[in-house]
């Protein structure tokens, strides 16, 4: 058995989960999510959430912990949420929103402006003596680091002077320079 896919999972108050016609819905505060499942049954009982497989193949082992995984996310994204924040290492880079709009300068010939999509939540933070962060909020986890890896593809983190847009608290890899 898989073990993240046979543990259980508990469903907290305010929160919905149907399994209908291959599909899971989860609603909560924060929004409702849905997901396609194939190949894996699953049992709700008591708010508990429980994952089978019908044999042990290959590609139904990988299912049974990836389904599994998937509800914990949307279950945990109803009801608190996922938050990820970006940080701009560079002179003059800035970041500024205006609604879902999000305006970048990061040493280009022009700005970028990049529209978010509604489910995510966008505020950047400037302070004087410090680096620009964009700081992104949303349900959806799949949704929202797929938002944060296009955001740090405009200027990826280089390994010489560390300039480019980084995720905080992520760690750059340095090389030396070439010496004389």
């Amino acid at each position: 058995m898989s073990r993240i896919g046979k543990s259980p999972i508990t469903i907290p108050e305010g929160v919905n989960v149907d399994f209908k016609d291959g599909f899971v819905t989860v609603k909560g505060k924060l929004g409702e999510l849905k997901q396609e499942i194939s190949d894996i049954d699953i049992n709700i009982e008591d708010n508990v959430i429980s994952f089978e497989r019908s044999s042990d193949k290959s590609d139904q082992k990988a299912k049974h912990g990836l389904y599994r995984a998937l509800v914990s996310n949307m279950i945990e994204g109803v009801t608190n949420g996922f938050t990820k924040e970006l940080e701009l290492v560079g002179v003059g880079y800035r970041a500024s929103n205006q609604g879902q709009k999000l305006d970048l300068a990061v040493g280009y010939s022009h700005n970028i402006v990049l529209d978010l999509a509604p489910e995510v939540v966008v505020e950047t933070i400037s302070e004087k003596g410090k680096n620009p962060v964009v700081k992104l909020t949303s349900h959806d986890k799949q949704l929202l680091g797929q938002v944060a890896a296009k955001i740090r593809s405009f200027r990826v983190p280089e390994p010489y002077k560390g300039k480019g847009i980084k995720f905080k608290g992520e760690i750059i890899r340095r090389k030396a320079g070439k010496s004389a």
